[in-house]
């Protein structure tokens, strides 16, 4: 019987379960998500692969669980940031910013790929958890249109439009042919004249200076 380090098995469950996450965290950064194994993840995570599998059956649970921590973090970092009533230009802005850091620092195959690799169930399951953030840019959207900041737009094809914008930044920002800011630059200043709003408004998030 494994060592029980918490003072119970469900905390301890909890502190291995945040450990497999972390060590898939780790493997995306240094290796792409499309390449990790099972193996490595238990290894990373200083357990058995048996034991891996006591948690997760496969690695497409895996990653749905690793996708839908990202999420639920992006979703709660992104309004923690904006406390305070920002302006419509700046909260997409910071949309836009935090978005381009997690492809940074969780590189990862583009959507098409990961579903051809994991098979369509999984990729719909994956498609399901990144859903929130498409919903939070089109509260952005949909708030600066009221607002008076941004030309009356569709909100939900507009979203897709900017989050196809974001991802087309993968490629470039991992291998180091675009800078994170400038990256940010192009795509928020590209999306802000789309919208209507003014020029030079909303170019940088909150804290990036």
């Amino acid at each position: 019987m494994p060592k029980i380090s918490a003072p119970t098995i469900a905390a301890h469950r909890a502190q291995t379960r945040e450990r497999i996450l972390a060590a898939v965290a780790e493997l995306a950064r240094t290796q792409g998500i499309d390449e990790i194994s099972m193996t490595d993840v238990a290894a990373g995570a200083g357990i058995t692969r048996t034991a891996l599998y006591n948690y997760f059956p496969d690695k497409a649970a895996l990653l749905l669980a690793f996708a839908e921590q990202g999420t639920a973090g992006f979703v709660e970092r992104y309004r923690a940031a904006l406390l305070g009533g920002a302006a419509p230009a700046e909260r997409l802005s910071s949309f836009v910013r935090f978005q381009l850091e997690a492809l940074a620092e969780h590189p990862h195959p583009a959507a098409a790929e990961l579903g051809a690799s994991l098979g369509p169930d999984a990729y719909q399951k994956l498609a399901d958890h990144v859903e929130p953030m498409q919903r939070l840019l089109v509260e952005v959207l949909q708030n600066g249109v009221e607002e008076g900041a941004f030309d009356p737009v569709p909100a939900e094809p507009t979203a897709r439009l900017v989050l196809a914008m974001i991802s087309a930044q993968r490629v470039p920002i991992q291998q180091g042919q675009t800078a994170l800011d400038e990256a940010h630059r192009l795509v928020t200043s590209f999306t802000l004249r789309a919208l209507g709003a003014s020029e030079g408004t909303g170019a940088t998030a909150p804290g990036h200076g």
